[in-house]
């Protein structure tokens, strides 16, 4: 599974049940997308 990460938003490639289970695994972390980017974002800078 490939994971793109823009400005505005995520990209998932991968099959259905990857990508599935990844937003489970994510949404048990973050509240919403707008959280998971900026952390994303975060962790790029530093």
């Amino acid at each position: 599974m490939k994971l793109y990460v823009h400005k505005k938003g995520i990209i998932l490639v991968g099959k259905a049940w990857e990508i599935r289970e990844k937003l489970k695994e994510y949404q048990q972390h973050y509240d919403g997308l707008q959280d998971w980017i900026q952390s994303i974002h975060k962790e790029k800078s530093s």
